[in-house]
């Protein structure tokens, strides 16, 4: 009798153990959910195309731990919001929303969904639940600039713009400012196609400001199509988000290219530590954010040499692309010699500066 009790005991022991098992299994092989939603195609280049590299970077790094979900050519607006809120109510645990256009869907959604980590890149409005990042992108603009501006025998430089917004605008007097560090002679044309991602219109506005003249193009949009329409046209071109020297190149004369990896897998460490808070990350060249794609053997080696230099006194804080004085295009100082530019001007950005032609849309 008593060993049948012990026996049953044992049996229970067993079986108790078995289930604890079983449910420390399950739990282990339960991931964590992250989202991502692109505003553009993945591609093989472009602005989604670097977003989605640190993707990657997070499955190698987490690997089973985490299962990530993304949805790319997902318009700005109401589409945006049933994309992010889909993400959330499907169990993820962040979300990153990777356009400047998904910042009122994302602060929408959060609200309804208190418990999940959002991450908005190059918006300005965060939440209990919202952070924001971005990259310095006017750093490598400025250094792309004075490789434009030693490079053009016309002194005429083209910009194919997406949205009138600070950081666009950013970008456009950066480049005209570190062109004119080299050149004080170059005229920047900006043609704006209203458009993230439109490959037609980018096109279009490339071959547009060539035949006004222009010989070294940039943009600021997701496609291939300035870069292509360059190589095409035998004229120069600094590529934007990523290397693109592929569909140019004898065009590419270098590409401002931005590195998500580090920011996704410190973000996605701290939720899988249970210690993340919303976080507001503006990083550049010294934290490896921006950087400049291979500068091609066409530029000469002088040139080459002032970029890296500038390269290096940006990282320490020794150059600052907008150190005054600045002037917009009028003539009016911004910011008076000695000071530079700070942040929150940076943010609010609605100007053109001198060397910049025609007028700012509103």
């Amino acid at each position: 009798m008593k060993q049948n009790k012990l026996i049953a005991a044992i049996k229970g022991l067993l079986g108790a153990a078995l289930l604890v098992g079983m449910a420390s299994t399950a739990q282990a092989a339960d991931p964590v959910k992250v989202g991502f939603v692109y505003v553009s195609p993945v591609g093989d280049a472009g602005w989604t195309y670097q977003h989605d590299l640190g993707r990657k970077a997070l499955e190698e790094k987490f690997g089973d731990k985490i299962k990530v979900k993304f949805v790319d050519g997902v318009p700005e607006g109401a589409e945006a919001e049933r994309v992010i809120r889909e993400l959330a109510a499907d169990g993820s645990k962040m979300v990153f929303a990777t356009s400047f256009g998904f910042m009122n869907p994302t602060l929408k959604v959060a609200k309804a969904f208190p418990d999940v980590a959002f991450n908005h890149a190059t918006g300005y409005k965060t939440a209990d639940n919202v952070g924001i990042y971005n990259a310095r992108f006017y750093e490598g603009r400025y250094l792309a600039g004075m490789i434009a501006g030693g490079m053009t025998k016309t002194n005429i430089l083209g910009d194919v713009a997406a949205f009138p917004i600070p950081e666009v605008i950013q970008g456009i007097n950066a480049y005209t400012r570190g062109a004119l560090a080299v050149n004080p002679n170059i005229k920047m044309k900006v043609v704006w196609v209203n458009s993230w991602f439109d490959p037609g219109r980018e096109r279009e506005a490339a071959v547009a400001l060539m035949d006004q003249g222009a010989d070294v193009i940039t943009h600021h949009t997701d496609s291939t199509a300035v870069v292509a329409a360059a190589e095409e046209k035998g004229k120069y071109a600094v590529a934007y988000n990523s290397d693109m020297s592929k569909y140019g190149a004898k065009a590419q004369l270098t590409a401002v290219t931005h590195h998500w990896e580090k920011f996704y897998t410190d973000e996605v460490q701290k939720v899988l530590d249970g210690n993340w808070k919303p976080g507001n990350v503006w990083g550049g060249i010294k934290e490896g954010m921006v950087s400049l794609a291979k500068i091609s053997d066409d530029v000469p080696a002088d040139l080459k040499a002032k970029v890296e230099q500038a390269t290096k006194d940006i990282a320490e804080g020794k150059l600052h692309p907008f150190a005054g004085p600045v002037l917009d295009q009028d003539g009016a100082e911004k910011v008076p010699a000695g000071k530079n530019m700070d942040d929150e001007a940076l943010a609010k950005m609605d100007f053109y500066v001198k060397g910049v032609e025609g007028k700012l849309p509103k």
